[in-house]
């Protein structure tokens, strides 16, 4: 049995037209699962050859705007036209307090992003420690991420076991190299060179070093701003990580296990 994952977007908020913000696709057990939905994601998913009726399930990271743009132009369309309007369950998980900001943008919104009557689910997961949910027959283990307050990680399990780990937003964080503890694949930021680290985001090396703690087979690297583009990223990150090793970009597809 083989998961699939594509990315969406390998960038971050600044625009450009090879890097979308951050957004993956994991097709798993005939699910799709879409993983944060920063700006343009609805726009790649179209042009990756889908639509948002094949989405099942959604998972964020954290509530930063490149991570979450699309959420709302995602909902609104899911109500029109009216003759395919959603009906069958849409299934939301994200960290504790999301709730508010969902609440939140009711406010603001109001019916334009209300579906009906038992379409929309959202779940909740600690943002404390480790917490677990399967659902649509899919197990997700989470554990907090060192970003911000409702930051957490993912970790997508299909029924034989193989698994996808996305770090979403992190600096270096026991709990994400706990969660990807033997991981089909990693898929960690690394937002700029090494030469360049700032709080709550990670550079080659550092991710390197995660991913060779928690012994992942395959790592990516993802969510890369413009500075990345004028150093050898993956030559810093072979410091620290010996095994396979990708650099996302858009509309690359992986097999799981390769």
């Amino acid at each position: 049995m083989t998961m699939k994952l594509t990315i969406l977007g390998s960038g971050t908020c600044v625009p450009r037209i090879d890097r979308n913000a951050a957004s993956a696709l994991v097709q798993v057990d005939g699910r799709c699962i879409l993983v944060d939905v920063g700006p343009g994601t609805l726009r790649r998913l179209v042009e990756a050859g889908f639509g948002l009726s094949d989405i099942d399930l959604l998972c964020l990271t954290h509530v930063h705007p490149d991570h979450v743009s699309d959420l709302v132009p995602m909902i609104f369309a899911m109500k029109y036209p009216a003759d395919r309007r959603r009906s069958r369950p849409f299934h939301l998980l994200a960290g504790e307090g999301f709730g508010r900001f969902w609440d939140g943008l009711r406010q603001v919104f109001g019916r334009w992003i209300e579906l009906e009557e038992g379409v929309l689910h959202i779940h909740e997961l600690s943002v404390a420690g480790k917490d677990a949910i399967e659902v649509e027959g899919i197990r997700f283990d989470t554990a907090p991420a060192c970003h911000n307050p409702e930051s957490v990680a993912f970790r997508v399990s299909d029924a034989s076991g193989t698994c996808i780990v996305f770090s979403g937003d992190t600096d270096v964080c026991d709990a994400v190299v706990d969660l990807a503890r033997d991981a089909d694949v990693l898929v960690l930021e690394c937002a700029l060179p090494d030469e360049a680290k700032v709080d709550g985001h990670l550079t080659p090396t550092l991710a390197g070093r995660m991913a060779t703690e928690a012994r992942a087979k395959t790592l990516v690297l993802t969510h890369f701003y413009p500075e990345c583009d004028r150093v050898d990223m993956a030559a810093q990150c072979r410091q620290s990580f010996s095994g396979n090793l990708l650099l996302a970009r858009d509309f690359m597809e992986i097999q799981v296990p390769q």
